[in-house]
Parts: structure tokens; sequence; C-alpha cells
């Protein structure tokens, strides 16, 4: 086998043992030594990395690439400031479309419009056309839908609300248009002729390579499974992508024979996914008390029963856990369910995705039942406002890692794409200083929650390979496979002098398997 010496002044290891180094031999795919020893052992290619430092490749451990890879192709309302505006862009996006073609994703956000209201059927009906629209809040947990979508699926007045879900009605009890959480379901009868997945998710993985990310777990559904599977028998796939299963889809994967870990170095088998409960921006994360100015305390996505059952089949069948929960009374239920886990003498990963509001004593329940927090730190600098508005200043931990670390819990960090940007730097910078952008707020938001650049890294390397059951990858240390990326500036020096321009970050490079998988032009 050839080998391949990779030489550069600053190399971060994630190696406590050896944090720093300036070569790493490579061979097959792997790191066989590093500093003078990689120096002395001889090297068939010699190879300087560019830039200011080298460090492993970032892992994202909660994504979705069909949703990132579609909205490639819709339009983007995110940051749409007004109900005008948002009605300007969907406007000018529909008259480019193809006849009967649907307008979706969307990503609109009314808690940042100048009047923070939730729009309707009638608004969308004047700009959509003779098409069906149903467009996606930013959080994914909420669809926008045109009367023409509510006709489609049969939704009247008298359609009952599901189970785990809401279908928003005016005064006279006609619906708005605004379906929550399961309630988005019941446009799924309609018939939609959608373009080929896989070229999007292929222009999808060359941007997440751009930014630095080696390796995802990816929450999205069965066409993304067939269209990462078909990528990798084909050689197409450079990410390593551990595929999660959604709930609706777990009796076909124990049927397939799925385990978690199943597969090779680059596609392999994740864990479920479910849901306990919705979201803070569409106002539906299940709360113990209601949100200020609210009568609600959110939405339980199922019941607790369901919950608790669906749970322990997939343990049971060799398949492990990570389960939506963002307020505080979906975290203790979550960890009520895993609790009964543990007592059944199951070892699997499990983890809660996000975990942004949890009561204090719940805290170290993550520890003692060995569960991992799941979380996005650009979830807390986009939300913190909102968090403010109508959470307040009750006693939770909220977007705690702090808290999180403290109690000994271990931390996996992602980026929810497209909720927030894939960028992992716009993450480490929100897990480090707590701020936005902008700089605001002064001193960092809540900045007793802040964590080093090592833990944050930490989360978004090793962490995220632990939460999908991986220690071969993460570090840049013998015996581990060689995921590296060099960047644009130092960030380790930046933390003590300027931690605002780690967010600034340019990815020159990413190696994946010791090989240059993206390199910036």
């Amino acid at each position: 086998m050839s080998r391949t010496l990779l030489r550069h002044d600053r190399i971060w290891t994630g190696d406590i043992g050896q944090p720093w180094t300036t070569a790493l031999l490579v061979e097959d795919g792997r790191i066989i030594e590093v500093g003078s020893a990689a120096l002395d052992a001889g090297a068939d290619a010699v190879v300087d990395l560019p830039g200011a430092l080298v460090m492993p490749g970032l892992h994202d451990a909660h994504i979705h690439t069909e949703w990132v890879a579609r909205s490639l192709s819709s339009v983007d309302l995110h940051e749409a400031r007004s109900l005008d505006e948002t009605l300007g862009l969907v406007r000018a996006h529909e008259a480019g479309l193809a006849p009967g073609e649907w307008l979706h994703s969307g990503r609109w956000n009314h808690n940042i419009w100048a009047v923070p209201v939730q729009p309707d059927r009638h608004s969308l009906d004047t700009v959509s056309g003779d098409r069906v629209a149903a467009l996606s809040s930013v959080d994914g947990h909420t669809i926008w839908a045109n009367s023409l979508a509510l006709q489609r699926a049969g939704i009247t007045r008298d359609t009952p609300d599901p189970v785990g879900g809401e279908i928003v009605r005016d005064a006279d009890g006609e619906p708005t248009g605004i379906l929550r959480e399961s309630a988005q379901e019941l446009l799924d009868v309609i018939e939609q002729d959608q373009a080929p997945l896989r070229p999007w998710l292929e222009r999808a993985q060359d941007l997440l390579l751009s930014v630095g990310l080696t390796s995802i777990t990816d929450i999205d559904g069965e066409e993304t499974r067939a269209a990462y599977a078909e990528m990798h028998a084909e050689g197409a796939l450079r990410l390593r992508v551990t595929k999660c299963t959604r709930d609706p889809d777990l009796e076909l994967a124990i049927e397939q024979g799925r385990r978690s870990g199943q597969g090779d170095d680059r596609f392999r088998v994740g864990p479920v996914k479910f849901f306990s409960d919705g979201a803070l921006g569409s106002h539906t994360a299940h709360m113990t008390e209601p949100f200020i100015g609210h009568e609600g305390c959110g939405i339980a996505a199922m019941p607790y029963e369901v919950l608790l059952g669906r749970t322990l089949l997939a343990v049971q069948s060799g398949l492990d856990v990570c389960t939506h929960a963002i307020g505080d009374e979906a975290n203790r239920l979550v960890l009520d369910s895993f609790e009964a886990v543990r007592a059944a003498g199951h070892d699997a990963v499990l983890r809660v995705e996000h975990a942004q509001h949890v009561r204090p004593v719940d805290l170290p329940r993550f520890r003692t039942l060995d569960v991992i927090a799941s979380m996005q730190p650009s979830h807390c600098t986009a939300d913190l406002e909102l968090a403010d508005q109508i959470i307040g200043h009750r006693r939770l931990a909220s977007y705690a890692w702090r808290s999180f670390l403290d109690a000994g819990v271990r931390l996996a960090f992602g980026s929810d794409a497209p909720v927030e940007d894939p960028n992992p730097f716009y993450g480490l910078h929100a897990a480090v200083t707590r701020r936005r952008a902008d700089g605001s707020p002064l001193g960092g938001w809540r900045p007793e929650e802040r964590i080093t650049l090592d833990e944050a890294v930490h989360a978004h390397t090793v962490g995220a390979h632990e939460a999908v059951g991986r220690t071969d990858v993460g570090r840049l240390a013998p015996g581990q496979l060689a995921d590296l990326i060099a960047v644009d500036r130092d960030l380790w020096t930046l933390e003590q002098s300027a931690p605002a321009d780690i967010r600034d970050t340019v990815v020159l490079q990413t190696w994946v398997d010791g090989e240059l998988a993206h390199e910036r032009t």
C-alpha cells in the first residue's frame, strides 16, 4: 500500500495525549503514525497542507440533507422580515416553475416579521397561482398551505385534529392553512411529481464538504437512504453518512433486518428518530408551564405510552434511538422512556435530539442513564429573543452546554440544517461566544453556559461520532480514519484574541480517507 505524508506546522489532533503535531502518515485511508515517527517512517508521497491550521474533519450529528437538497431548488424565505416581503419572494419564484409543480419548502419564519403573526391560506392564494402551495416553516414543524392544498387533501372545518397535531382554525372554525406537527401529514394524500433527489443530493454533498463536514448523521427518509445507497454503490459518496430511520419506517427497517452500525466506513445504519414534541418557533415544544402570552403548553407529538412502546420495539430490534425533545416536559418524558430501556437491560446508544430546555433536576439523569445530548449551538443564537419572550426566566437549563458537560453528560453537535446553516463554524462560534454574527448580545446570552473551543470541537468530532457508536474517526491519531480539513485561520489563537472571527473560518481543503475530497478554488 502507498503511504502519504501530510505535513503542516500546526495540526490540532484532538488527541488529549498529543494535541498538536506537524505530520500525519496515512496508509489505506488510516493514520498510522504522527509527528516525528511519521516523518521518519518513509512515505511514497509528501503533501504540504495549506492554510493556518489543520484539524479533524467535522461531523454534523443532526442534519436533514433531503431538505437541504430540495431547498436548493425552492424559494428561500428565512430572511424575509414581513408578510409582504415573503409573498413577493413567493410570487417571483412561482413565475419560474413548470406547470403543475408544487410550491414547497420555504423556511418562512413569522417570529422575525415586523408583525409576528402566523399567515393564512388567503394571503398565500394571492401569489400561488393555480398550483398547490405547502410552505414549511424554518423549524419544519408547521406548514402554511394554500386553499388548493387544503381542498386536494380534503381538509375542511369538520376534519378532526390528528393525534399529535393541530389544524389551526379561524374564529368561524374554518382552517386557516396553518398545519402544525402531525397535521402536516394530512397533505401526503396529494400526488406530487418531484424532481429526482439524487442530483440535488450530490450538490448538497459538495456544499457540506466545502464547509468542513466529512461525516453526517442524516435524519430524513427512505428516498434519501436509497439515493445515498446508490451513490455509495457507484463510488459517488464522498461523505461518511450514518442514516437514521424515521418512526413511520421502523417496521420496514425491522423487516429488512437493519441493525444500528451495519454497513461500512462510508455508509452505515444509524438510530431510529422519534418525536416527543414540536418546536419553539411553532409554539409546539412541550412545556411544563404555558408559554408566556399563550394558553397552551405545546404539543406532545405522541402519547407517552406510544413513545415508550416504539422506543422499546426499536432497541429490542437492535436499533439505537434518538428522540426529539425541545420542551422541558418533553425531555422529562423521553428520559422516562430511556429509563425503562435501561431497566430492561438494553445497552443501545440513546440520544435526546435538541435537549433545549431541561429542568435542572433532569440534567443528572442524562449521565445516570448514559444518554447523549445531541444539540445544535446555532439554535441558541437564533432563538434567544424568542426564548426570552415566550419562556422567560424560568428555572430551566436552556441550551445548557456548560451545565451538561459539568454534569458529566456527553455532547454531540450538529446544525439541524436547513433549520440553521450547515456551516459548523457558525455552531462553534455560537458555542464559544453565545453571540450572533453581529456580536449581540453583548457578553453573550446567558454566558455562564459558554464552553471552550476544545470542548466544542470535541462535540463536533469525537462526540458526534460516539453518538452513532463510532470510535474509529474524529481524532488525528494512529488507527483513526484520515478525515481532516485545512482552514484559513488558527481557531485556537482566535479563541483568546478574537473569538468572533471563528465564525468566518474558510475551509481550503477537505480530506476523507486520506484523499482530497474538496478544494477551494
